[in-house]
């Protein structure tokens, strides 16, 4: 690993954090400073994770929290093995193609009661924490900072208000999230003390009684009693169902570095294949960010969005051909599809025929890490808050389409298609990096372009991180950030792509890592366009 600190070319003036006993990389202090004292206290990367994430449903109220879903791998010292879990809800049992036409819509409603479906997170806590906690940590002492925070209340950022303000007019559509979340009319100015006693005392019913006061419980009666009255479909049998399924990770290998991603219904294989069609070119023979470079990457991404669009869905509904998706003939026949000086518009292949939120990251001194990922899909979910709970409760039923014909169109107890996705690199059968990039559409494009940073280029994990990022936004619309100079933006219109600047997280998420060094220091990084900060000790 230290060639690769020792090779990197281009810096953004930060260097990674270091620690040999455990870290916490994630969006927010308050949150990676909750997780640190877990591992402090005797914790371990899982017991950590669990204390990060119910901080920062707190503390970063417009991402994530128990009314959403997450996603996590889990490397296992002891047992040399790593895990995924599946911690995402279904939609309710009415929801039915016919329903939604019955309704006249074409698409499914972003916002409101029908773009609900069933919250996933919690239970993956739990089941995350029953199989792999240490032991020396309860549920309730793991959501004691989180309850404190909810209770005493914590200043809000300029990062946090600047997404909190966009979604003024959402908020006052749900009575609960208008008292909540606007309060005094309107969104906490920064500096302000935000306060949430309403989820502070969810959390501390759930310190007492566990997860099933919110599936199977007294909070479940009040969510599905408010979500039917706003028109919901939901109801508390949805809630009852809801099981988070361990999975096996998928996985490509790119240049002798094994990158996995958690299957459909995440967008995770989306980076395999971008991978896999790089691994065509010579990238490290162009200069880092020249047109050239550029070039590739955003070709390659398009054929892999071409295939996500078209392939992706609730396995346990659709048959998906991922292990045609990911041969390397496969991508040897895609590839050939990118001309050299020109941009093109992609349809999916056929793979049949041929031989894509909050992250955070930890790290524990016994070798465990952790990638994990939760979020309630859009900026304050569906924008409704489930009666006096303070949760927030997602959107992700947008995710689904209504094209009878496609894989991933609404069904009864169907999961929708995911965009979150936390990731997972091998080199020689051990870890070497857990990271992750939030963000919609850029999470698949965030992993390849953090990961060829070091493979191709030799960046450590912080420049990797907070590198100029672009991202593809369909057809032959691609922004790309401030950092890229003018005269590439100049090459690649030349190309054909219809280039425009922007800049920041909103468009190109905020990504954080750890990565593992060969005498099993960690090297941790965290993204300038958040919050957030990278801890050890």
């Amino acid at each position: 690993m230290t060639e690769h600190i020792a090779q990197t070319t281009l810096t953004s003036g930060r260097s990674p954090v270091f620690s040999n006993n455990g870290m916490v990389a994630t969006s927010q202090p308050l949150a990676a400073q909750s997780g640190l004292q877990v591992l402090q206290e005797g914790g371990n990367a899982i017991d950590a994770a669990i204390t990060t994430a119910a901080v920062l449903n707190v503390v970063e109220p417009q991402s994530t929290g128990i009314g959403g879903d997450m996603f996590m791998m889990y490397w296992n010292e002891n047992e040399q093995k790593l895990y995924g879990l599946n911690g995402s809800g279904a939609v309710g049992r009415e929801a039915t193609w016919d329903f939604f036409d019955s309704k006249g819509l074409k698409d499914m409603p972003e916002t409101g009661a029908l773009s609900i479906t069933v919250p996933g997170a919690l239970d993956g806590w739990c089941t995350g924490l029953e199989k792999f906690g240490s032991g020396e940590m309860t549920l309730a002492r793991l959501l004691e900072p989180a309850i404190d925070y909810a209770e005493k209340g914590f200043p809000v950022s300029p990062i946090i208000r600047n997404a909190w303000v966009h979604q003024t007019e959402k908020l006052k559509s749900c009575d609960f999230s208008r008292k909540i979340y606007l309060p005094n009319g309107s969104v906490p100015d920064v500096g302000t003390i935000f306060k949430n006693p309403l989820l502070a005392e969810t959390f501390k019913k759930i310190s007492v009684y566990g997860k099933d006061i919110f599936y199977r419980g007294e909070i479940t009666k009040k969510i599905i009693s408010y979500i039917r009255q706003q028109g919901g479909l939901l109801s508390e049998s949805d809630f009852d169902s809801m099981r988070s399924e361990w999975v096996e990770p998928l996985k490509t290998n790119y240049r002798g570095y094994e990158l996995y991603e958690i299957p459909p219904n995440s967008q995770g294989v989306t980076a395999l294949i971008c991978l896999n069609i790089l691994e065509n070119f010579n990238l490290s023979s162009f200069g880092y960010g020249s047109v050239e470079h550029l070039h590739l990457l955003i070709e390659s991404m398009k054929l892999s969005f071409a295939d996500r669009d078209s392939f992706i869905a609730d396995p346990n509904f659709e048959k998906i051909p991922i292990k045609s998706l990911l041969e390397k003939e496969y991508s040897r026949e895609r590839k050939k599809l990118i001309k050299p000086q020109k941009a093109s518009n992609f349809n999916p292949g056929n793979p049949l025929n041929s031989s894509d939120t909050i992250y955070l990251t930890t790290s524990d001194r016994d070798g465990n890490v952790c990638s994990f990922i939760n979020s309630v899909f859009q900026h304050f979910g569906s924008g409704i808050t489930g009666s006096d709970s303070g949760v927030i409760l997602q959107n992700r039923g947008f995710g689904f389409n209504l094209d009878r014909s496609h894989p991933n169109c609404v069904a009864p107890g169907k999961r929708p298609f995911h965009t979150i996705i936390p990731g997972f690199v091998m080199k020689d059968e051990k870890p070497f990096l857990s990271y992750g990039v939030m963000g919609g559409d850029m999470q698949a494009q965030g992993h390849v372009q953090v990961l060829s940073n070091i493979v191709d280029f030799g960046m450590d994990i912080q420049d990797a991180i907070d590198s100029p990022r672009f991202r593809f936004l369909g057809d032959k619309n691609v922004a790309i950030e401030s950092g890229v100079p003018d005269h590439v933006l100049d090459g690649l219109r030349g190309f054909g792509h219809n280039v425009s600047r922007a800049g920041g997280y909103e468009g190109f998420g905020g990504g954080q890592g750890i990565m593992v060094l060969p005498n099993g220091v960690y090297a941790a990084g965290s993204d300038h366009r958040r919050d957030g900060c990278a801890v050890g000790f």
